[in-house]
């Protein structure tokens, strides 16, 4: 019989309590136990004295006779002072995933090949440098002139959009004309009724 050293749920929902209980390892969470051995209440704070409640007496002697402790049994153990619990050692799990290396393997090659590239040759003359400053102005004029003329030209295709809408309009008049006829109708009406 392996005897285990482990937590039992108890409580509401959303509120949960634990038991610490010595029970065999084949039986249910929260099933069957041999003996309550302390409480565990997480809803409290964590300096509070009744968070971690534990019979220490019964505890060391579960231990002598072979039980075993779960991992967080044994943290409160060891908070205790009961029993010393052994830091736990996974040099993986600090690495960054796949993709993040990937992508740093990418800026260190990019960053090689920046230092490596030789630097823009700087042998132009100031008078140079103006011209190529007029020539970048002119661009950017031309650009601005290409610019224009688009935005002229958007307006027409609103304006095809337009004839689309004035059959709806058309429709529309028919009924007003009716409706200024039978007006005209009713005035002529009252005329002739004086």
């Amino acid at each position: 019989m392996a005897l285990k050293i482990r937590m039992t749920r108890g409580g509401a929902k959303k509120r949960p309590h634990y038991r610490i209980v010595v029970a065999d390892s084949r039986f249910p969470r929260d099933g069957r136990y041999i003996e309550i051995v302390g409480t565990h209440n997480p809803l409290l704070p964590k300096e509070h004295e009744e968070r971690v409640v534990l019979k220490e007496d019964r505890i060391k002697h579960w231990l002598s006779v072979g039980a075993r402790p779960s991992d967080r049994v044994n943290r409160f153990l060891d908070a205790a002072g009961i029993m010393k619990r052994e830091p736990r050692n996974n040099p993986q799990k600090a690495l960054p995933g796949k993709k993040r290396q990937d992508r740093e393997e990418e800026a260190a090659r990019a960053a090689e090949e920046a230092k490596s590239a030789p630097p823009p040759v700087a042998d132009e003359t100031p008078a140079e440098e103006d011209a190529a400053a007029e020539e970048t102005a002119a661009l950017e004029e031309t650009a601005a002139a290409e610019e224009a003329p688009a935005e002229e030209a958007a307006p027409e295709p609103a304006a095809e959009e337009a004839p689309a809408e004035e059959p709806a309009a058309e429709a529309e008049a028919p009924a007003e004309e009716a409706e200024a006829a039978g007006e005209a109708e009713e005035e002529n009406k009252e005329d002739a009724a004086s």
